[in-house]
């Protein structure tokens, strides 16, 4: 005789649960530390971006006011369509190239989503 009890019809079924429940743990994890990570990327380029923004636009002004006041006395009107003409260029460069990257983006959170499609496989029986 063996001193192990009965495991019962319902222990293969608890078995089952305790891992969907270790993997959706696992799974959540996951997705917090990409949060987390996306968190700050986002900060640190919003950041950036505010500098960059600030200093470009002083450094511009300057450079227009410059340009401006060296040909004041024979083509002031030439000088300050030149200095408009480069700022709207230059800004109509920046929001397209924006835009091309708001649309290339890859989707947030790419990682947890793969590994959950993975997830969706292995229990369907998929290869």
């Amino acid at each position: 005789m063996t001193d192990q009890p009965d495991p019962g019809p319902g222990s293969p079924l608890r078995a089952l649960g305790g891992d969907v429940l270790a993997l959706a743990r696992v799974r959540l994890e996951l997705l917090a530390v990409e949060l987390k990570e996306e968190s700050r990327r986002q900060k640190r380029m919003l950041w950036l971006a505010v500098l960059a923004s600030l200093l470009l636009a002083a450094g511009l002004l300057a450079l227009a006011v410059l340009v401006v006041v060296v040909f004041w006395e024979t083509h002031r009107v030439a000088a300050l369509v030149a200095v408009c003409a480069a700022y709207l260029g230059a800004g109509g460069w920046a929001l397209a190239r924006l835009l091309g990257i708001v649309r290339n983006a890859p989707p947030p959170f790419s990682a947890t989503l793969a590994e959950f499609e993975r997830d969706l496989d292995m229990i369907r029986g998929e290869p």
